[in-house]
């Protein structure tokens, strides 16, 4: 590898899994931060790391020219201090190592907007990283569709599981649904661009769709039977979130983010990112296909998958 060094926190994650290889490719050095060095086996070379203990952050920075940020605490109550803490504290270290900048993967969701806890929590951690100098990108987005992310995952083990749909009011939320491929495009591409320091962009697919749009495609995508959906208007968020738990492998805490997630539209609503990385970015029915056929290839299930009936 030829390129400068550069590190990722998350690299065994959904996203910073996928990040490290296209790195790589690009002729990137790629650090890949993790909790269990011994244990990782994706692309670039395994170092120890944890944000939560900042004494832990000064080996894998030195020497860094650029971190993406890809970490968050969604399986904690406490969420919103912890992931305050550690974007805090790893902007300060990444100060004292001279990292150039950090690229980070925050959430969509218009400013001024009621944003929920996690979308706040997210919004919060851009400022933080950058509170001690260090000039960061910031990618917002929404739902990420690929495997092994969580709210695909949801997606797919609703249509999978359920005969017919408890429909809470999330369900009619308006949100822009991202590819895995194009989410790591961008995130690649605006390392090599030194206008993007300091810039926040919004990214998503081409198509706005509620979610009950995207239950109802997947569900026609793997050839089931269309998706009966039962209104429950009075369906608090406490027991949307319950219910989520229970028909989803998806822990109550988490369930109970996302869904106050859910209520929140996640549109794009600027465009700059396309001037700056242009390119046509994935529909959302192919984005399911690639989900599918990704999980097919890791797990050796056959995935029901097919033509979109007319």
């Amino acid at each position: 590898m030829t390129g400068p060094d550069v590190l990722v926190t998350g690299a065994s994650g959904f996203i910073g899994s996928h990040l490290c290889r296209a790195l790589e490719q690009s002729d990137h050095r790629v650090r890949a931060m993790t909790r269990h060095p011994d244990d990782y086996t994706g692309a670039g070379t395994p170092v120890a790391g944890d944000v939560s203990e900042p004494a832990s952050l000064r080996a894998p920075l030195a020497g860094v020219r650029a971190a993406y940020y890809l970490v968050h605490s969604l399986e904690s109550a406490q969420f919103e201090r912890l992931d305050a803490e550690a974007a805090q504290a790893f902007g300060a270290a990444a100060a004292e190592a001279g990292v150039e900048r950090i690229i980070y993967l925050g959430g969509l969701g218009a400013d001024g907007q009621q944003l929920s806890a996690h979308l706040r929590s997210r919004r919060a951690v851009e400022g933080l990283l950058g509170q001690a100098g260090v000039p960061v990108t910031v990618l917002r987005a929404a739902v990420v569709i690929g495997h092994g992310g969580i709210s695909w995952e949801i997606t797919r083990q609703l249509v999978d599981h359920l005969p017919a749909m408890v429909a809470p009011r999330w369900v009619s939320t308006r949100t822009q649904p991202i590819a895995l491929a194009d989410v790591v495009r961008y995130l690649v591409a605006v390392l090599a661009e030194p206008e993007a320091a300091g810039k926040v962009y919004e990214i998503g697919g081409p198509e706005v769709l509620r979610y009950i749009d995207m239950l109802r495609r997947a569900a026609r995508i793997q050839q089931r039977r269309a998706l009966p959906v039962l209104p429950v208007p009075l369906l608090t968020p406490r027991l949307s979130s319950a219910w989520l738990a229970l028909v989803t492998d998806v822990n109550l805490a988490t369930a109970r983010t996302l869904v106050d997630s859910m209520t929140t539209e996640v549109v794009v609503r600027e465009n700059s990112i396309q001037r700056l990385v242009p390119g046509p970015t994935i529909g959302y029915d192919e984005a399911v296909r690639q989900a599918l056929a990704a999980r097919q290839a890791a797990t050796g299930e056959v995935a029901e998958a097919g033509p979109v009936p007319g």
